[in-house]
């Protein structure tokens, strides 16, 4: 067989886009699936402050624990955790990153270390935290029922599409109601669990608890919340103001 022959054999007479043979060479559908799995992917890691927001939010508690099974002094513990939630915001300012998370976790960890030292309660330092998380879940079953959801609220600036979702992008609309759903049943796993070992005024088990639910649970919402998003339509970017479009001079 001659080379020619092998060659409209292997892409059909007018080259490989006319080959004749459905999905042997070109799957054009696969690029924008990918594309739409790493942007809802990128969306939910940018939002609740990727690996590094994750790790400045886990190991201060960790710090807490080891710190108070040497010394077994609460204020030791306290200012060992709160020590090195000032390093990660240094280290983000020196680095020029955002201190959202890790101003945060200073807060979190200085209201828990205050009470903790206040009180003389080394449980007290867990107490903030799992009544954040209460809060937390009920404002976001709050924000679903009211049509309002708080993954909608946190993800649409991140997308470009603002507040379209609520009112021309229904799909969008149910999907970020969903999310928040989900959101509210896996991060109510923690206070649920928590709540009772800090009424015991078990120290190690709850702070070791504390340590290992704060990573997994976030996880998996955050996984969720993708696998949601990858079925819902794509967000419609919301149009600026000719004012805002224009930059100042």
């Amino acid at each position: 067989m001659s080379n020619e022959a092998i060659r409209v054999t292997a892409h059909g007479p007018n080259g490989p886009q006319d080959d004749g043979q459905p999905g042997v060479y070109e799957q054009p559908a696969a690029e924008p699936e990918r594309d739409a799995s790493k942007e809802a992917a990128e969306t939910v890691l940018k939002a609740f402050g990727g690996v590094r927001g994750m790790i400045d939010m886990t190991l201060p508690g960790l710090v807490y624990i080891v710190a108070f099974n040497i010394t077994h002094k609460v204020p030791v513990a306290a200012w060992s955790a709160l020590a090195l939630c000032a390093v990660f915001v240094v280290l983000r300012l020196a680095r020029r990153e955002t201190i959202q998370h890790a101003f945060s976790g200073v807060f979190g960890v200085a209201i828990g270390a205050w009470i903790s030292m206040k009180t003389g309660k080394a449980e007290d330092f867990y107490l903030p935290g799992l009544l954040w998380n209460v809060g937390y879940c009920l404002a976001l079953a709050v924000s679903a029922l009211v049509r309002w959801p708080m993954i909608g609220l946190m993800l649409g600036p991140i997308t470009g599409e603002m507040f379209t979702w609520r009112k021309q992008n229904p799909g969008r609309l149910a999907a970020y109601t969903k999310a928040t759903w989900a959101w509210v049943l896996i991060m109510g796993l923690k206070p649920v669990i928590l709540f009772p070992l800090y009424f015991t005024h078990n120290i190690n088990l709850l702070g070791w608890l504390k340590v290992a639910l704060g990573i997994p649970p976030l996880l998996l919402a955050m996984y969720v919340t993708w696998r949601i998003l990858l079925t819902a339509p794509p967000p419609i970017k919301a149009e600026l103001d000719e004012d805002e479009a224009e930059p100042r001079k």
